[in-house]
């Protein structure tokens, strides 16, 4: 894996917190629409709705970028439908891009060592 791996991830984790975040305020939205006169459900149903956007479309340049398998993408992207699954997502997200940076920096510290 490259840096450029580790930059897809890191895109897809930066949105993925904001959009869990996003869903659950459009949950409480909706239920104070039907319990009282306050109604922002247009509004954040739009914010949501740009969030989630940009979760699949992070989702699917990780995906190609770091090579996973249907089960592990699939996960990732079932998580973005469940309300705090973007947490979740947020945390796995941070092992796996600090596991690659590390890799690319063992490998470059290794190839140093090797060209001295």
């Amino acid at each position: 894996m490259d840096l450029k791996t580790a930059g897809a991830l890191r895109r897809l984790r930066l949105i993925s917190a904001p959009e869990a975040v996003s869903f659950l305020l459009l949950l409480v939205c909706s239920v104070l629409k039907r319990t009282t006169d306050f109604n922002a459900v247009p509004v954040m149903g739009m914010v949501h709705g740009v969030l989630f956007v940009l979760y699949v479309a992070f989702w699917a340049l990780a995906w190609r970028r770091a090579r996973w398998g249907w089960k592990r993408a699939g996960w990732l992207l079932l998580l973005s439908v469940l309300p705090t699954g973007g947490f979740f997502a947020e945390r796995t997200l941070a092992r796996e891009s600090e596991a690659v940076v590390d890799a690319v920096v063992a490998a470059r510290g290794r190839s140093e060592a090797v060209g001295a």
